[in-house]
């Protein structure tokens, strides 16, 4: 089931199983059909979101790798318009990038009114990768976990909702889908030797991921803990969340600022 992490908590990933999976299973027709539902009930919502251009929506995907970021976006996203809906994936910071605040990358990418925008990796990465690997000193790590929640306040506060998706896979799960790569020459394209290389730092980053969801989960922004072992499972958990979310954000179709009785009337002459 989805895990939301409520403000304040403390939290401890060996006490949540990424398995999942509750009673569904991958063959169920029940499964299929509510995926679909929801990816049809997303569709229809992000016309009326594009077409009201009052809200945005910003889906934050995180996760070690192989946890299915990439697939995630493929199979729940797959249905949006994509006049309206933006992928970012974030490597390294650039030379550019370095010479400002941490937080100046990502507010580049932010949705504007009307749109969505997905993030594969975000600017959780600067208290993830920087924590482990030390690159910034303590102190600063620290700091930034009260910036990030800041910044996403103002962000909500300026009309754009926030959802955040941690994608928990285990360490042998992700050894399972290294192996996959390994053996299938279509996906050796994938591989990248840093993978192998932070994943003998897999405790140091689990502590870092129980860090940032304890500090970074908010009333304005709280952290979805998706159990992601099993990828038809992790896709109808975002899903059903995503769906949900359009649902209360309620985008209305604007009234016309145009007379509809007249144009009709120019079209019959």
């Amino acid at each position: 089931m989805n895990t939301l992490v409520k403000p304040g908590t403390k939290v401890s990933l060996k006490d949540i199983v990424p398995e999942g999976h509750d009673s569904y299973s991958k063959d169920d027709s029940e499964v299929t059909c509510k995926l679909q539902e929801d990816l049809d009930s997303m569709y229809a919502l992000q016309e009326r979101l594009y077409a009201e251009g009052q809200q945005a929506l910003l889906i934050v995907l995180q996760g070690m790798d192989t946890a299915g970021k990439d697939g995630t976006i493929k199979h729940v996203m797959t249905g949006l318009n994509p006049q309206a809906c933006n992928v970012i994936s974030f490597k390294a910071p650039t030379p550019e990038e370095l010479g400002h605040d941490f937080l100046w990358r990502t507010h580049q990418h932010v949705p504007p009114k009307g749109h969505i925008t997905v993030l594969n990796r975000s600017h959780y990465e600067d208290v993830l990768i920087a924590r482990v690997h030390q690159l910034v000193p303590e102190k600063i790590s620290k700091y930034r976990y009260n910036q990030i929640n800041e910044f996403e306040e103002l962000l909500v506060e300026s009309g754009t909702l926030i959802l955040k998706f941690f994608l928990y896979i285990s360490k042998d799960e992700q050894k399972r889908r290294l192996q996959e790569r390994i053996d299938q020459p279509e996906k050796h394209w994938k591989l990248a030797p840093s993978d192998f290389a932070e994943r003998q730092l897999w405790d140091k980053y689990i502590e870092a991921y129980e860090a940032m969801l304890s500090e970074c989960s908010t009333e304005t922004a709280p952290w979805h803990i998706i159990p992601a072992n099993h990828k038809w499972y992790r896709n109808l958990l975002v899903a059903d969340v995503v769906e949900k979310t359009l649902r209360d954000m309620d985008p209305q179709w604007p009234k016309p600022t145009i007379d509809i009785a007249k144009l009709q009337a120019e079209l019959n002459k």
